[in-house]
């Protein structure tokens, strides 16, 4: 009656020590779940591992082959990596939540469109069929710069996920279906196009409280200035991550008041049009990027 339990603690652990082998940091997800098997700070027992302070499952990843099986000799525990540790950046292509509707994109559909649209083809690396159908493409992510996660931001579907962020492993299992690695093993490195967007906006200087300083509306006026040159210095394959990248950063000056939605949308809009974009997809790009970056900020300053 145990052997079919065995067997399949057996293969997550070799799925385990595979990914552990590529030097991606694991640990255990409850059995057929994809949530952490790991206690919390409420129930830790400020022991072992978190003998100095409670530890999370980011801080508990490892590639320590011994580790791995002595936790999986006690469970048929699913496989969960951690991105940021491992030096991973994954993009996850989600399938739409609503299946009513054949006829929607999933994020496999917008994001082989995005990579048309920039003069990129889908980048070759390895991949895994996740247990909704959509898929995870693995990327090296670069040193240096230390990614979050994303949701949306590069395009509807297409969420990222890097340090703060984990995916579940190929061989893992779940009531909706299995995670598999349906490419070969080369890891490619993240596109640098993909990067541009990705990377975190600079840090704006302290601007003060409203009203709107002289001081601000200039910093704000030299900021739009070199955003536009920025687009408009776009080599082909370049445009529309710069286009994007540059409305995500205008857009927190917007959501301060320093400049006038009107004003960053034309000015980029021509930027664009000049190195060659349409004018419906600058309209688009400009549009997502805009709505994105002022909510954001402006949840930001709410915050504050």
């Amino acid at each position: 009656m145990t052997q079919p339990t065995d067997n399949r603690r057996e293969a997550l652990l070799a799925a385990a020590l595979n990914a552990a082998g590529r030097g991606w940091h694991v640990f255990p997800l409850r059995p057929g779940t994809k949530r952490p098997a790991l206690h919390g700070e409420a129930t830790c027992p400020r022991t072992g591992a978190c003998a100095g302070g409670h530890r999370k499952w980011e801080q508990r990843a490892t590639t320590d082959p011994d580790r791995i099986r002595a936790t999986w000799a006690t469970g048929a525990f699913n496989v969960g990596i951690a991105t940021g540790p491992s030096g991973l950046l994954v993009v996850d292509l989600d399938m739409p939540k609503d299946h009513s509707n054949g006829d929607a994109p999933d994020g496999a559909a917008t994001f082989g469109a995005l990579c048309e649209r920039t003069g990129h083809a889908v980048p070759d690396t390895y991949r895994t069929r996740t247990a909704s159908g959509g898929h995870h493409l693995y990327f090296a992510a670069p040193s240096g710069v230390r990614l979050a996660n994303t949701a949306g931001t590069i395009a509807s579907l297409v969420d990222t996920r890097s340090w703060g962020g984990y995916v579940v492993a190929a061989g893992s299992t779940t009531p909706a279906g299995p995670y598999e690695a349906i490419s070969g093993p080369v890891l490619a490195s993240l596109p640098s196009w993909l990067l541009s967007i990705l990377k975190p906006a600079p840090k704006p200087v302290q601007t003060p409280s409203m009203p709107v300083t002289a001081q601000s509306l200039r910093y704000a006026d030299t900021a739009l200035g070199n955003e536009v040159r920025n687009v408009s210095g776009a080599q082909l394959g370049q445009r529309e991550a710069r286009l994007f990248r540059a409305a995500r950063a205008m857009g927190r000056f917007i959501a301060w008041g320093d400049l006038p939605r009107h004003e960053v949308e034309q000015a980029l809009q021509e930027a664009g049009e000049a190195v060659g974009l349409p004018r419906s997809q600058c309209r688009a790009t400009l549009r997502s990027a805009l709505d994105w970056s002022i909510a954001h900020n402006q949840r930001r300053r709410d915050a504050a």
